[in-house]
């Protein structure tokens, strides 16, 4: 299988008035194609810092990422944002919907970035996605209209509408009630096998972590595997 993400020894830090403050240290992480990886970790550790680092929105103080056997940091800004836009799908605890539009305008928000020109075989893929995860009767309605687990499945296939090579959930259940959590977490890990994207999930759901195949715990900024060390 393709290697989507590869970190090795990938560290951040910030400057501050007391002196530098270290978010991750040598972090390392290898995700294929049609893997799925869950990551979790208390509120604060570093989880969003480390999925803004594999999705090119924050750049590392040190270390190598790479996606697609590329370092998307010798390109240019609009390289990197149609490289983004191409390859990378994001899925947030905040759906990010926007309400002036419909379900599926909001699914074809990715075109307007102008790369995708095949508009039509793109909002064809819009409409199976939402057809996949139970929609297709919601599909001009406008989010106020919608559940919250709904507005999260359309925040998924606006994610997909692509075809990204790498998707990243950031909590993607945290605003959910359990049962509602449990659908979005299950649809997550089946669209993106079904079209063969790596996803990497960060979560402090323990219930969400387990219900992925392969789990990592971030603690004192380092990937470890088993539960985070007790203060």
């Amino acid at each position: 299988m393709p290697l989507v993400l590869h970190m090795h020894r990938v560290e951040r830090w910030f400057d501050a008035p007391g002196g530098t403050v270290s978010i991750l240290s040598d972090v390392d992480l290898d995700l294929r194609s049609g893997e799925a990886i869950a990551i979790r970790g208390p509120s604060g550790c570093g989880k969003s810092t480390l999925l803004l680092l594999a999705g090119t929105l924050d750049r590392p103080s040190g270390g190598i990422v790479e996606i697609l056997g590329e370092n998307p940091w010798t390109l240019s800004a609009r390289k990197l944002a149609h490289f983004r836009n191409q390859h990378i799908g994001f899925v947030f605890q905040e759906h990010h919907l926007l309400p002036q539009l419909n379900v599926m305008e909001n699914v074809m928000v990715p075109l307007l970035a102008g790369f995708e020109t095949n508009r039509r075989a793109a909002e064809r893929r819009g409409t199976e996605l939402l057809v996949r995860v139970g929609l297709q009767d919601r599909l001009h309605h406008r989010p106020a209209a919608l559940s919250g687990g709904e507005r999260q499945r359309v925040a998924v296939c606006r994610a997909l509408v692509l075809r990204p090579s790498l998707l990243l959930a950031d909590e993607p259940t945290g605003n959910l009630d359990p049962h509602t959590a449990g659908v979005v977490g299950r649809m997550l890990l089946e669209v993106a096998a079904e079209n063969d994207a790596g996803l990497l999930c960060v979560t402090h759901s323990s219930v969400l972590c387990e219900s992925f195949p392969q789990q990592l715990t971030l603690d004192d900024g380092c990937l470890v595997t088993g539960e985070p060390a007790k203060p």
